[in-house]
């Protein structure tokens, strides 16, 4: 059975199913203005979670074992968080984001609708580390809708990674990305448009980056 810390400032939906070991409503050491955790309706949270008080999040939500989503946070619906990932504080997701096991999004990171972390990502956000000007200027990355983010990809402070984007396996990001990027290496480099790779095993007709729902522009 979940563990609820201050019931009184927690506020669950219908039909929330909890593992044994799972914390709800842990409360922060920062100083903030409302300790209230809101969780929507049907969500499912697996043992050795932890949710800081202070945050909302939307319907369906899901967790993988051993998941931090700390304070003053806003996602959406149909989010899923996988093993030993950490959200910190002050970050905004949008609806039907994975987050894959094994990543750090650093505080004031930005996830737009639909977007993809495969497991290892990791997310800077202070542009001069243990500064006395540090906590003033941190910012975290914004990756706009239909991101895709392969696996152990760093992403530096305040990049921004266009629309439907996907950054190979490894790439390092130093510097804003175009929309429908296909990106590689160390720093990431643009090599070609999404909508131009095709699927090795031939399942899908069309290109990577095909969203019949959007326009493209190379």
């Amino acid at each position: 059975m979940a563990h609820l810390i201050e019931p009184e400032l927690i506020i669950l939906g219908e039909d929330i199913t909890t593992d044994p070991n799972v914390i709800i409503g842990y409360r922060t050491g920062r100083r903030i203005q409302d300790h209230t955790l809101r969780i929507g309706p049907n969500a499912t949270l697996r043992s050795g979670t932890v949710i800081y008080g202070g945050t909302t999040i939307g319907a369906r939500f899901q967790t993988g074992h051993n998941v931090v989503v700390r304070e003053q946070n806003r996602l959406g619906d149909d989010v899923q968080i996988w093993n030993n990932t950490t959200i910190d504080y002050g970050c905004k997701i949008g609806n039907h984001v994975k987050i894959h096991t094994n990543c750090y999004i650093a505080q004031y990171t930005i996830m737009e609708d639909d977007v993809f972390l495969a497991p290892g990502v990791t997310i800077a956000n202070d542009y001069h580390p243990n500064c006395f000007y540090s906590a003033e200027c941190m910012r975290g990355p914004t990756l706009k809708r239909g991101v895709q983010i392969g696996v152990n990809v760093t992403l530096t402070p305040g990049v921004t990674i266009g629309e439907y984007s996907v950054i190979g396996s490894g790439a390092v990001i130093t510097k804003d990305i175009p929309p429908y990027s296909l990106v590689v290496g160390n720093p990431g480099r643009v090599i070609k448009h999404t909508t131009e790779v095709t699927c090795k095993t031939g399942v899908a007709n069309e290109g990577y980056g095909y969203h019949p729902y959007a326009e493209h522009e190379k």
